[in-house]
């Protein structure tokens, strides 16, 4: 498969590549070689079992309002988003992700059943999951190919935040950290569930302002032992790249050059203002779910891994083709019934590079 790749040091030059089925790329003229790795987030709309645990309100779960067999929605569920998650990047990795952060899981019971299905299972995909105290019982979680990644260090961090009203806690996501070695590189990700726009975007930017701080407070933590350390922040952040919680807390950036040490890249933010989005609502885009870099990712020094490109994966089967939300995400569950559908958010990723001459 052939692709184009533009440097952004090299904007007068059209570099033609050949993909091959390792993942390496020949750079002819130059006999280069260079890996290239996928890195993803996915919220994965109420991956939920069938089961009532009498500890968290996953009663309000679209599985559970399905009044016939459930068994068979659980399981169309689990091929729906192995489908999309083998799908993921394909085109430039020709491999599934290396890492993929995922949200909205219910525990760690249902990511075993997905890293298990015939697509993923070749693919000998780990999990890194930590129980959190949302009210509804869902959480966040890493998934890495064990052959690719190598965890060192897997932390979560508490978000305690109160309701403007009444003043009680609101119980939401933990923050999850997971430092390891991507092919011999330490890198570290942390992957949020910011709180929810529920009563609207102003009424409850607080709680999302303090999920930023403690995001922010776990990325100095790193930059304090490595300033030049290599983070990635991803998540469903339920705000768009230009709001308050990540342009003014996160410090982010639309463009990669002339970045701070203190600084943050949002590749993402470019194609929110271009329209462009991971999940709509009432005839809105929204690009909540992001991926951000510190700056290291983005010095091009291809002799360690460098941001290429991200994007979000709008395959056409992970849309609505028809009727009025014909160009949306095409979702699970609607009117407490299963559609057939994957997810109400599409999935979001970035390519790194890596010269490896041989």
């Amino acid at each position: 498969m052939r692709i184009n790749l533009h440097f952004v040091d090299m904007k007068s030059k059209q570099i033609i590549i050949f993909l091959f089925l390792t993942g390496h790329i020949l750079v002819y003229g130059q006999k280069k070689r260079y890996k290239v790795q996928t890195i993803a987030f996915y919220n994965l709309e109420n991956l939920f079992d069938t089961e009532n645990d009498p500890n968290k309100l996953d009663e309000y779960s679209p599985i559970m309002e399905i009044k016939a067999d459930r068994e068979p929605v659980f399981n169309k569920k689990i091929e729906n988003m192995a489908k999309a998650i083998l799908d993921i990047g394909i085109e430039k990795s020709n491999n599934s992700p290396a890492i993929i952060g995922v949200a909205e899981i219910e525990n760690k019971a249902v990511l075993e059943h997905l890293v298990n299905h015939p697509f993923l299972k070749p693919k000998n995909y780990k999990i890194v999951h930590f129980n959190s105290p949302d009210a509804r019982g869902i959480d966040v979680a890493l998934l890495y190919r064990n052959n690719l990644f190598k965890v060192i260090e897997k932390s979560k961090y508490e978000l305690k935040i109160f309701d403007n009203t009444t003043g009680k806690r609101v119980y939401t996501r933990d923050q999850l950290l997971v430092s390891g070695y991507l092919d011999h590189e330490l890198i570290h990700i942390i992957v949020n569930h910011w709180p929810s726009r529920l009563g609207g975007q102003a009424k409850s930017e607080s709680k999302r302002m303090a999920a930023a701080k403690l995001c922010k407070h776990t990325i100095d933590s790193l930059q304090t032992i490595d300033p030049y350390a290599k983070i990635i922040i991803m998540g469903d952040l339920n705000d768009n790249p230009t709001n308050r919680s990540i342009k003014k807390v996160l410090n982010t950036k639309q463009k990669s050059n002339n970045l701070k040490l203190k600084d943050l890249y949002n590749p993402m933010e470019i194609f929110y203002k271009n329209g462009l989005g991971s999940n709509a609502y009432r005839d809105r885009w929204s690009l909540f779910d992001q991926i951000i870099l510190s700056p290291a990712f983005v010095n091009k020094n291809y002799n360690t891994y460098q941001f290429y490109k991200a994007s979000i994966v709008n395959k056409d089967y992970l849309l609505h083709k028809t009727g009025k939300y014909k160009g949306y995400p095409f979702r699970s569950f609607s009117n407490s019934t299963f559609t057939n559908g994957y997810s109400d958010h599409l999935p979001v990723c970035i390519y790194l590079i890596k010269r490896h001459d041989e």
